[in-house]
């Protein structure tokens, strides 16, 4: 079977049998996240069936004026390069590829183009098919949208559409019954091989959103040529995982040139830089400017840094604004400013943070939520509730053999074991509830069945991944991740206070999770939640591994980290052998050209450990231009050494006096203090 076209082709390119029919006038211009919505999933069917996008006005059923966030829109299949196409056992897939592929644009956050350009030149530019007869400004101008990875295709005049494909939210592709005594004679969304007709009923999760680009100058055009423009689109697609009726993408050999043929562009992959982050999987150099615009987050302003330093240092709970919010390493976040509101208001709130327990040590990676969830804690003198997801790693990680039959207990007693790390950081015992959740769960059940209701199937696999031989624990488990974000999953430990906000710390890689959960959060609290149910979330940059600062640290690989139960002569001998150096070859170059503190791991886990800025500024300046007492490697290295030392040894030796007796306090269902 052959393999979808290229969108960007399929703009450039008609379609074979078109027919020259002018398609029928809606009444009124959509909302912009419906309009929005309409390009994505253009963009993704011609992906998944191997079309150009097409028109992308004249036939969109307008049912917002009945059904708001809601629209139907027709898609003509003619000319599809999947020869023959698949049978009609195989529709239903095939569409739910499609919803998947319109989701992974949602999530990918880019920016729309929305531009005018002469006819003639956009013909020359992209080809005669981009003219669809959409739109009439006058003047021969065209009025087009651009959607990288997606479409360049010509809308109506009088649309708007959101500024960025995540605006509106994640699209569900939604059915009208059709039962026996249903006046419906055929459904709202499937393919139609007679009359050669893709139609999709959808719904937007963001209906009220005014984030919109409207008409803007012909300055705004991409600078992309045609053969650009395939290019752009192989490459913004190439990581998707295969279609379940496409084969994956092979990367084209370095220094291929683009081309508009059918063959898959790439981009060189030889140097395996490429930027991975979800939350399965960190690979590649990280870029965190990117992350934010991919992720739809908000960078860390100076402002918020002055305001959260206000009221924390500037009420006496604490000396000093943490060092990791100082040196950005804490660097973005979603309505931390609304959780500062509400400290200004008077306005309770808690913290929620947890782990996964596979296996009985933590290392210095995992410490680095809960190092900051403590100073939180202690700074804004609020709640914690910790979850330990045991269930989660058995789902994924878990057993069974017919001899000794599963491993799901192994699972509860790791909680207990890491545990006894987490208590170690210092929380304060009176204001901090922790959970398993094999345990728990039942307190948590009401609000779980809820989010289970209001998010589809459809829309968790887009987001997480989950493939047709995932167990249905997987599929189900998010909804109990989500559940500790809303008050009311903890009536005891929170006294019932069902109005309070949440913030959740995390690394980046588990925003995902809470897109969902702040989608639907609205549905779970009632209208005086100060943050309408959203959970506000402060994200973290990746602690490194040893081998290189690309990716994050992993628990599977000994020697990419520091456990909390290494010895002195271990991380001696792990940070001398293991730890990727920024220096130069020879000490020569190292006193010419200094070290490359970007890449150089000792240097970058000394900003997360070593409190003493100015200390911290006299290695940077030292290493990073070859001078000084800190001019090569082998002197830093010796610095962090004596810092992880100092720091694992003082956690073992609180942790050592921790019992499961004294885990058991702090896991009992109790009301918290505060």
């Amino acid at each position: 079977m052959q393999r979808p076209l290229d969108s960007a082709s399929m703009a450039a390119e008609p379609s074979e049998g078109k027919k020259d029919k002018k398609p029928r006038p809606i009444p009124s211009p959509p909302p912009a996240p419906l309009a929005t919505a309409s390009l994505l999933v253009r963009g993704a069917a011609a992906r998944v069936l191997g079309l150009r996008p097409g028109p992308a006005g004249g036939d969109l059923q307008p049912l917002w004026n009945a059904e708001p966030g809601n629209a139907k829109v027709t898609i003509n299949i003619e000319g599809s390069s999947r020869s023959p196409f698949p049978k009609e056992s195989q529709h239903s897939a095939l569409i739910d590829a499609i919803e998947a592929a319109t989701n992974e644009l949602v999530q990918a956050n880019a920016e729309i183009s929305v531009f005018e350009m002469d006819k003639a030149a956009a013909e020359a530019k992209y080809g005669d098919a981009i003219h669809d007869g959409q739109s009439s400004i006058g003047n021969g101008k065209l009025r087009l949208a651009y959607v990288p990875g997606a479409a360049l295709v010509e809308i109506p005049n009088n649309w708007s559409v959101c500024a960025t494909t995540g605006a509106a939210g994640l699209v569900t592709f939604t059915q009208k019954e059709v039962g026996p005594d249903s006046k419906k004679k055929k459904p709202d969304t499937m393919i139609l091989l007679k009359r050669k007709q893709l139609m999709i009923r959808y719904e937007v999760s963001k209906k009220d959103t005014s984030s919109s680009s409207g008409g803007v100058s012909v300055a705004m055009a991409p600078s992309l040529s045609r053969d650009e423009l395939v290019s752009s689109v192989a490459r913004y697609m190439r990581r998707r995982k295969a279609f379940m009726f496409g084969a994956p993408e092979p990367p084209v050999a370095a220094g291929a040139a683009p081309s508009s043929s059918t063959a898959p562009i790439a981009e060189n992959t030889a140097n395996n830089t490429d930027m991975e982050v979800n939350p399965w999987e960190v690979s590649g150099r990280i870029d965190y400017g990117k992350l934010i615009s991919k992720f739809g987050s908000t960078e860390i302003s100076a402002e918020l840094l002055a305001r959260i330093e206000k009221l924390t240092v500037g009420r006496g709970t604490v000396p000093e604004i943490h060092p990791w919010l100082r040196r950005g390493i804490f660097f973005s976040h979603r309505d931390l400013d609304q959780i500062c509101t509400c400290v200004e208001q008077g306005k309770p709130f808690y913290l929620y943070t947890g782990r996964g327990p596979s296996s009985a040590s933590l290392h210095l990676g995992h410490l680095i939520p809960f190092m900051m969830t403590k100073w939180l804690q202690e700074a804004f003198r609020v709640p914690l509730v910790i979850q330990m997801t045991d269930d989660e790693k058995f789902l994924w990680k878990g057993s069974w053999d017919p001899e000794n039959g599963d491993d799901l207990m192994k699972y509860r007693g790791l909680t207990t074991e890491n545990a006894k790390d987490i208590i170690a950081c210092g929380f304060n015992k009176d204001m901090t509830f922790i959970f398993s959740d094999l345990e728990y769960i039942g307190h948590m059940y009401p609000n779980i069945v809820r989010i289970w209701k209001a998010i589809t199937y459809n829309t968790a696999r887009a987001s997480f991944g989950f493939q047709g031989d995932s167990n249905i624990g997987q599929s189900a488990f998010p909804a109990v991740q989500a559940a500790p974000s809303f008050p009311s999953s903890f009536k005891v430990p929170l006294r019932g206070q069902d109005h309070m906000a949440c913030l959740i710390p995390c690394a980046i890689d588990q925003d995902p999770y809470f897109r969902i959960t702040r989608d639907v959060a609205h549905k779970l609290v009632s209208k005086s939640h100060p943050l309408k149910g959203k959970p506000a979330l402060l994200h973290s940059k990746f602690f490194p591994p040893l081998q290189g600062a690309c990716g994050k640290m992993s628990a599977s690989d000994e020697n990419s980290a520091i456990f909390l139960t290494d010895t002195n002569d271990m991380i001696n001998n792990k940070i001398s052998k293991y730890c990727f150096s920024g220096g130069r070859t020879t000490a020569k170059e190292q006193r010419e050209q200094g070290a490359d503190l970007e890449v150089d791991v000792a240097y970058q886990w000394l900003r997360f450990f070593l409190n003493d800025d100015q200390e911290l500024d006299k290695i940077a300046s030292e290493y990073g231009s070859g001078q000084g007492d800190y001019w090569n490697t082998g002197s830093v290295k010796k610095r962090l050494i004596q810092e992880l030392q100092k720091i694992v040894s003082k956690h073992k030796e609180i942790r050592d006096k921790i019992t499961d007796d004294d885990v058991a306090e702090w896991m009992a269902v109790r009301q918290l203090k505060f």
